[in-house]
């Protein structure tokens, strides 16, 4: 094995085992039964800090995991075979479109979590499909300009009619649900939502890692990807899809979160190179990691709980600014 090889694999070795550590430890992370890490020797003789443990942070932090890792490569996904470094599900709309359409599920199906799923679905493949049709419609502008200025338009579009929504919702039932998906969280997190969630992001999420080695054909012109025996309109479709779906699968259970997939990808590349058969395994594994400490934050840094979003919105834009700011070095090949 190279040198390059060996450093590969003890660079994925180590974020393997720094999720593992970290995942056991959100398990013990809390304010019961007091702030801070839980002993060990208290679990032995502690019925309801177990039940606490089992029934509560570990579903958590299992769906906490599934959010990191969707939104992570459905970035890495995204800004590849768009050949846009700005792209994440929120810029094109993605997001705010399965948000519109969880609302709407909330208030036409009564909030029935497979409502809000295939809602969160639909509208967030059409909140991507419009991105990208205005997008050729628009005539100044590189491509990722015009993708962006799309993305926004869009974006604006499902979040004025989410505020519709929110209008004539019942203040008093509805309007806090709905509340929810604007700020984001894991709150309703149990062993059903996990149920409901990991299916859907596995799926997808495996789809993705066992054909990454062809997403790299995808960032070539379509031209250059037919010559190599790719059919980029097709598999350009597939990956997109399979990311949306996931994306909405995590958005049906923790509402918008943002950022995620934006800084991560970048990060990724920062450490493996622009080969998505090295970075995008890593991607999912930071996205774990970033996810599951902010919510670790979100629930234990104060004695009321903090939104999700907030924290992966502020954590995110400050290490974006640090690694856009620092200086610049050679991408692996």
């Amino acid at each position: 094995m190279s040198e390059e090889g060996k450093q590969h694999l003890l660079l994925n070795a180590g974020m393997a085992a720094a999720l593992l550590l970290v995942f056991v430890l959100s398990l013990l992370w809390g304010r019961y039964p007091q702030p801070g890490f839980t002993k060990l020797s208290v679990l032995g003789s502690d019925a309801l800090a177990q039940s606490l443990i089992l029934n509560i942070r570990l579903p958590r932090a299992i769906n906490a995991v599934m959010l990191g890792a969707a939104l992570a490569a459905a970035g890495m996904v995204l800004q590849t075979v768009l050949g846009n470094p700005l792209v994440e599900p929120g810029m094109l709309g993605v997001s705010q479109g399965a948000a519109f359409g969880a609302a709407l599920a909330i208030l036409s199906a009564g909030g029935r979590f497979w409502s809000i799923s295939v809602s969160a679905t639909f509208f967030g493949l059409t909140g991507l499909a419009f991105s990208w049709f205005l997008a050729r419609k628009i005539r100044y502008g590189g491509s990722i300009l015009r993708l962006v200025l799309a993305g926004v338009v869009v974006s604006a579009f499902f979040s004025s009619g989410l505020g519709i929504l929110k209008y004539m919702a019942d203040p008093r039932s509805e309007l806090p649900e709905i509340t929810f998906w604007l700020m984001g969280g894991l709150t309703s997190s149990d062993w059903l939502s996990v149920g409901r969630t990991v299916p859907p992001v596995v799926f997808s999420l495996a789809i993705t890692v066992l054909v990454r080695w062809r997403i790299n054909l995808l960032a070539l012109d379509d031209r250059s990807a037919f010559a190599l025996g790719s059919n980029p309109g097709r598999e350009r479709l597939l990956l997109v899809v399979l990311s949306v779906v996931a994306v909405a699968a995590v958005t049906a259970t923790a509402g918008i979160i943002s950022w995620v997939g934006l800084l991560v990808p970048h990060v990724a590349r920062k450490l493996e190179g622009a080969d998505t058969t090295r970075s995008l395994p890593l991607a999912i594994i930071l996205g774990a990691i970033f996810v599951l400490i902010c919510d670790d934050l979100a629930r234990g840094l104060l004695s009321g709980e903090i939104p999700l979003g907030l924290l992966t919105s502020l954590g995110g834009a400050i290490l974006f600014a640090l690694l856009m700011t620092r200086e610049e070095k050679k991408l692996k090949q």
